[in-house]
């Protein structure tokens, strides 16, 4: 008993502690969220002008990363929010609605009247209801400096039968936080995590709230057992079992003034209903077997087939003293629940390769700066130097590492034909982070996110696409050159100026920790 008192103790000791640091958050975030909602209602009143939905055939979308890319339930369309991009002088903000159809390889920007506030860093989720539904919740504004900072705890559905927005308004749900995770679970969305950010403070969250599909209603959960440490940025994602596993993320603390350290977690954790009861949750520690992914941030996730979980990128940062470099990645790693193990994904290469090498016919790829992953009978990962020339004349060497085709870390079926009838290497996704995933139809899209070289942050607007049942080879379907991207180099002067022309801008605007980590977070 003694024990046991002693521990419920620490317990509520630790919930004090980061109840008054919600508070001091609060205080000190106050001002300047109010100094940031004048900037979001000048938007909202620009938003207000569009008074029918505009269907316009266009380019692939701008550079971004810390949006969200989902699938329709009922057509073979990816739909894409929000997100964020930053030019090294100002950050900007989106919630533009792209959506990508698939079998026509065509974007289509789609403007309907009222929708939400620019964000990044929100979570979106589609049920298949009413034709269909895109639930988004919460995520971060940012003036164009990039220093300031808005969380948004609002919810919004939009119906995809009738191409509306909608701001569902009710109590008692969650606090204005991003990089949170969300899933659909039944007839409801199972919210975890994130953090919310000041000047000055930060805060990260490990509480599960559920929202209701059918009342509408909130409701916070308290589970049992030991759960995950607050966290943003995990993978999230529901078993065949009824489940919802937590895995990794990131968060920060505060070890003296001015200086903090973070954490990229790698344990993980199951949520699910005790006794079959949907009002009484427990979590449970899981030690899945296999080759799990080494440590990390800003990585991506997907449902992949047969309720696999798929892992994409992220960056693991080596903080120094004065600095801190991070190591980008563009691996594929795939968490089976039924086995409770990780597998390795690697790509087998195009079975046509075989042939064309035969008869002498094997081409080199294309360009010299190009990204390619090896060939099939390449077994060690292959490293790509690459340099870039910015704007001053400097030259940044940037090292990437893509992964060797290998076995596949799934099973695959034995179809003959191959994705792409070249002879060379195949240009996948180069190392990256904050990336935005979707699997329809068995086949792995990835669009957009970050790396950085030197002080640079380059953000990428490529789409590739991975058929997950042959492993074979990714395809290109929009490509972009990183050395033709804008890059501006910071200045101290006409902030002021920049932040009247940051709202005239566009849809824009969002940042997160800093540039390193934003891209931790999220």
């Amino acid at each position: 008993m003694g024990k046991k008192g002693k521990k419920e103790k620490k317990g509520r000791g630790a919930e004090k502690t980061a109840a008054k640091m919600e508070k001091k958050v609060s205080k000190r975030s106050r001002k300047e969220e109010e100094d940031l909602e004048a900037l979001i209602a000048h938007f909202q009143t620009l938003d207000a002008k569009r008074t029918q939905i505009v269907e316009t055939p266009c380019p692939p979308p701008s550079p971004r990363l810390n949006a969200s890319l989902s699938v329709h339930p009922e057509k073979d369309e990816l739909i894409l929010f929000g997100g964020e991009y930053f030019n090294g002088q100002k950050t900007f903000l989106y919630n533009e609605l792209y959506v990508y159809n698939i079998r026509k390889d065509a974007w289509t920007k789609v403007d309907i009247p009222s929708p939400p506030p620019r964000r990044c860093a929100h979570q979106a989720v589609v049920v298949p209801q009413g034709g269909g539904q895109l639930w988004v919740f919460g995520g971060e504004f940012a003036s164009p400096s990039g220093e300031q900072f808005y969380h948004y705890k609002d919810l919004w559905v939009l119906h995809l039968a009738t191409k509306t927005w909608e701001q569902v308004k009710s109590t008692g749900g969650p606090s204005g936080r991003s990089g949170h995770r969300m899933v659909a679970w039944k007839r409801q969305l199972i919210l975890f995590g994130g953090f919310h950010e000041s000047t000055r403070d930060y805060i990260y969250y490990n509480d599960v709230y559920a929202f209701n599909l059918d009342t509408f209603t909130w409701s916070k959960l308290s589970p049992s057992g030991t759960g995950p440490t607050p966290r943003s940025g995990c993978q999230m994602s529901v078993t065949p079992q009824g489940g919802i596993v937590i895995y990794g993320g990131y968060s920060k603390q505060r070890v003296k003034k001015d200086v903090d350290k973070g954490t990229r977690h790698s344990d993980m954790f199951l949520l699910k209903p005790e006794d079959g009861r949907e009002d009484k949750w427990v979590w449970t520690r899981m030690n899945p077997s296999g080759v799990k992914p080494t440590p990390r941030s800003g990585f991506s996730v997907a449902m992949a087939p047969n309720h696999q979980t798929l892992f994409f990128g992220g960056v693991c940062d080596e903080e120094e003293e004065e600095s801190l470099a991070g190591e980008f990645f563009n691996d594929l790693y795939f968490y089976d629940a039924t086995r409770n193990r990780w597998f390795e994904g690697q790509l087998k290469g195009p079975k046509s390769e075989k042939k064309k090498r035969r008869r002498g016919r094997r081409e080199e790829p294309e360009g010299g700066s190009k990204l390619a992953c090896g060939g099939a009978g390449t077994q060690a990962p292959v490293e790509v130097v690459k340099e870039v020339v910015t704007e001053d004349g400097t030259v940044v060497t940037i090292k990437q590492v893509l992964s060797a085709p290998g076995s596949a870390g799934q099973p695959q079926s034995e179809d003959e034909d191959s994705l792409e009838e070249a002879g060379s290497p195949t240009p996948g996704p180069c190392p990256r982070s904050n990336a935005m995933l979707a699997v329809k139809h068995g086949v792995l899209y990835v669009y957009g996110g970050m790396f950085e070289a030197g002080d640079r942050q380059v953000t990428l607007s490529d789409l590739h696409c991975l058929d997950l049942h042959r492993m074979e080879a990714w395809k290109a379907l929009v490509e972009m050159d990183p050395e033709t991207q804008e890059w501006l180099e910071e200045t101290d002067s006409e902030e002021d100026s920049e932040e009247v022309e940051g709202a005239e801008g566009g849809d824009e605007d969002e940042d997160e920790d800093s540039g390193e980590e934003s891209g931790a977070e999220d």
